[in-house]
């Protein structure tokens, strides 16, 4: 199939919801199904079964009437289209303690993410491995990506730096930048680029906590 024409129509929503029928159909796989039906799904999911069914049209696989999505091919074809099957190379920029947990998180590679290095400017973390993965200095970034041709930059340095170390990434070829920072980077309209802010999602949970008293 082509994958270019089935990801320029899906919409943003749909495809975050994709990894999310993708890890229950998988818990069905261990627990013996053999099938699974939209409305199965729905009942475990937030998500209704019709829109469940629209969201897997995307993926061009189609369930039968009263008998549901074989979970194999589901799987296959949801982990092929997320992009889960092909290995993306990653390099990550600030070994602080979050960039740290990233590198030590060997489940990140299950799901087509191998980090192959760090880079950091403290000089009691630079030399260092964290989970058999090397941490360099920043400066020797565009030498050493030369050798791993990392696609995929990680983010995870100080706010006040984040732009300068994202414009030094670019320059040094990565394509895509996962910005765990809670600065909005710009980038080059070439340049993919994922915002994940932990702070943003906190102040979220926390105003919509039901207050006691």
């Amino acid at each position: 199939m082509n994958h270019d024409n089935y990801h320029s129509r899906i919409p943003e929503p749909a495809l975050r919801r994709l990894p999310w029928y993708l890890s229950y159909v998988k818990l069905l796989k261990k627990q013996g199904y053999g099938k699974v039906s939209s409305t199965q799904i729905a009942k475990k999911i937030n998500v209704s079964a019709t829109q469940i069914a629209k969201d897997l049209s995307y993926v061009n696989v189609s369930g039968k009437t009263r008998v549901g999505y074989d979970i194999d091919k589901l799987i296959g074809v949801l982990e092929d289209f997320l992009g889960f099957k092909r290995m993306h190379t990653a390099v990550l920029f600030g070994v602080g303690s979050l960039g740290a947990a990233l590198l030590s998180d060997s489940g990140l590679e299950q799901y087509g993410l191998k980090i192959r290095a760090g880079f950091d400017v403290n000089p009691s973390i630079v030399g260092q491995k964290i989970n058999s993965i090397p941490v360099f200095h920043s400066d020797d970034f565009t030498a050493k990506n030369k050798k791993i041709d990392a696609q995929i930059g990680i983010l995870t340095v100080p706010p006040d730096i984040a732009q300068d170390v994202a414009d030094f990434m670019i320059a040094g070829g990565i394509q895509a930048i996962w910005n765990f920072t809670p600065f909005r980077i710009r980038v080059p309209e070439r340049i993919v680029l994922q915002n994940t802010s932990l702070y943003a999602h906190l102040a979220v949970m926390f105003n919509r906590l039901v207050k006691e008293g």
